[in-house]
Formats: C-alpha cells, sequence, structure tokens
C-alpha cells in the first residue's frame, strides 16, 4: 500500500486530525486527539506505526515475521510497525481499523459523549 492510500484510509474516518507534534518528518494520525497511527515519512521502505491488542500484536508478527515487528520507538508490548508495501492492503486497513478501534473504546463517557455527535 502506498503511503497516500494509507492517508487516505485514515483520514475517512471520523473525528481524525493528523499533524506533526514530534518534527516534521513524523505524521500522526488522531481520533478526538488520541493517537491511533505514526507514520515516519522519510522512511524507505513506507511504514507505518498502530496500537495493538497484545496478543494479536505477537500473532501477527509471527505470521507476517520481518513485514510485522514490535513498534519502532514505541510500546513494543502495544504497537506494532507495519512494512506498507509489503503487506497486503486489506490487512493493513483491518489494522488501522483495529488501532482506531482500541483508542475508541477507551474513551472517556466525556470524549465518547463528543464522539458520538460527530458525523
Amino acid at each position: 500500500m502506498h503511503i497516500e492510500a494509507f492517508r487516505d484510509y485514515c483520514l475517512s474516518k471520523k473525528g481524525i486530525t493528523e499533524e506533526f507534534p514530534f518534527d516534521e518528518h513524523t505524521l500522526v494520525f488522531k481520533v478526538m486527539g488520541k493517537m491511533f497511527a505514526l507514520v515516519p515519512l522519510e522512511r524507505i521502505p513506507s511504514q507505518a506505526n498502530l496500537k495493538c491488542n497484545p496478543e494479536k500484536a505477537i500473532l501477527l508478527r509471527e505470521e507476517h515475521d520481518g513485514l510485522i515487528t514490535p513498534g519502532y520507538h514505541m510500546s513494543k508490548v502495544h504497537w506494532n510497525t507495519l512494512y506498507l508495501e509489503n503487506l497486503p492492503p486489506k490487512l493493513i486497513m483491518d489494522l488501522v481499523d483495529h488501532s482506531y478501534d482500541l483508542v475508541v473504546s477507551k474513551f472517556t463517557k466525556k470524549l465518547k459523549a463528543e464522539f458520538d455527535t460527530l458525523e
């Protein structure tokens, strides 16, 4: 999956913003201000870090050895690094959805109520 297709997919989700909070080379996608995806734009091949359920993260790393690795510069338990150009686009979209859903599931009642009012 090309990085632009990844970006478009992330931006298609509800409550999303994109920003560069760390430096001008690291694009971060947030849902209601909570990070769910991080993309180091200067890395070749293209990569993305996504949140993941710890048990699922281990299985994914075993199934896709070398293509899904522990999150680079992130919690190795809760984040994976995906090599975008070498994985099926459907899998990447499923993992974006998983990361997004994990973050949304942890919203406070107030944030969840605000999220629910978005279209």
